[in-house]
């Protein structure tokens, strides 16, 4: 990426998924399905807003004890950046994450390792195949402060 700021972050995608708000007939109770087994797999991403692209890059990380313990095995191929603590403002791709459970991740019961994995490929794909929806993501109003328009 020539210049353009671009946001990075990851995202824990497993068995255990949250449920998101879905449409149903008012005063029906529509069933989600659940999953007790704890196999998960975590996504790596970046985003360049202003071009709509998604992209392997640097890799933002918050403070969470995770991010920061020893034992962490960060890969050759991934440069962590530490961002202030609690300022999860600061990284659009976070919103990204909740874009990508809210549309293809969420309500779903996966029943191995490889279909998490499957199943967050697919949804990465999904993602980079529409750059406008990456741009509108990615580039909150307070991105746009001392920018030419």
């Amino acid at each position: 990426m020539t210049g353009e700021p671009s946001c990075k972050d990851e995202a824990r995608i497993g068995q255990k998924n949250g449920l998101v708000r879905q449409w149903a007939k008012r005063g029906s109770r529509p069933r989600q399905p659940a999953n007790q087994r704890y196999e998960n797999a975590y996504l790596i991403g970046a985003i360049c807003p202003a071009r709509g692209k998604g992209a392997h890059a640097v890799l933002l990380l918050d403070r969470a004890g995770w991010h920061t313990t020893g034992k962490l095995d960060i890969p050759k191929n991934i440069t962590p950046i530490f961002r202030p603590s609690r300022s999860p403002e600061l990284n659009p791709v976070e919103n990204i994450w909740q874009y990508l459970r809210a549309n293809w991740l969420s309500n779903r019961v996966f029943e191995t390792y490889d279909a998490i994995i499957d199943a967050a490929c697919d949804a990465w794909r999904r993602l980079i195949a529409q750059p406008e929806v990456i741009t509108s993501i990615g580039m909150p109003e307070w991105a746009h402060i001392g920018q030419s328009q």
